[in-house]
């Protein structure tokens, strides 16, 4: 099921920091990562477990393993020239590769909109912040427990992205949102189109029972989302008037 667009008939205001917060994705990812090319400005910015957890930069190579445990080449992570920690921002504007970015940006465009239309602007790009920032610790914290490789670095906006998903259940459960499900568009409740992602990030969370597999952080997603749920009604998510259709 892949949401495609959503009903936005009612909503109020220009949605001017989701656009920055998909132009700034675009341009870090264009301009600053070379579209993939640009390994060592990548690992500089990205976010390291085993860094956030001492408070310490690594820069070293790190083998890189396949699903049986094999080496099959190294990873390069550089010197990090800003405090570490700020790494769990500089990593969710970053992303591994065209369809990564594509992805998080399609959702971005889809369900950020209304909830900064809900939120107002500022409070908006503060909550989508701090989501984020919620979601890469949630990761960290993810790894160390169930003692994955500390040092394989995350990027991406996923984390973030899933703290707006988090935020627009919450507050539009009935809200209409194309998808495409078994070769065909239909119109199904956000509670819906939301709630089976979320049920796949847990099933599939539980079953690696550990920071990422596959590639996919998904202890950042289900941290996000669920950081979501809780401050969106913090940054004032049940101020929106009730609208009244005749």
């Amino acid at each position: 099921m892949i949401p495609i667009g959503d009903d936005d008939s009612d909503r109020r205001t220009t949605p001017f920091v989701t656009w920055m917060l998909i132009a700034a994705n675009v341009f870090v990812f264009v301009a600053l990562q070379g579209m993939g090319a640009n390994q060592r400005f990548t690992m500089a910015f990205v976010t390291v477990p085993a860094e956030i957890l001492s408070g310490h930069d690594i820069a070293k190579a790190i083998p890189i393993r396949d699903a049986y445990g094999r080496e099959v080449g190294k990873l390069e992570l550089e010197p990090t020239p800003i405090p570490v920690y700020l790494t769990l921002i500089t990593a969710m504007f970053m992303h591994g590769g065209f369809a990564h970015l594509f992805g998080n940006m399609l959702y971005l465009w889809i369900f950020g909109d209304n909830l900064e239309d809900a939120l107002g602007h500022a409070r908006y790009l503060v909550f989508y912040l701090s989501t984020g920032i919620l979601a890469g610790l949630s990761h960290v914290l993810v790894t160390a427990a169930v003692g994955s490789d500390a040092l394989v670095p995350c990027l991406g906006a996923s984390g973030a992205i899933s703290g707006v998903l988090g935020g627009y259940i919450l507050l539009f459960p009935r809200r209409r949102v194309r998808v495409i499900w078994l070769y065909s568009v239909m119109e199904v409740p956000a509670l819906l189109a939301i709630g089976l992602w979320f049920v796949f990030q847990l099933i599939s969370g539980a079953g690696m029972l550990g920071g990422s597999m596959g590639g996919v952080a998904y202890g950042a997603h289900i941290g996000g989302f669920v950081a979501g749920l809780i401050l969106v009604k913090l940054f004032g998510g049940d101020r929106r008037p009730a609208l009244i259709r005749a």
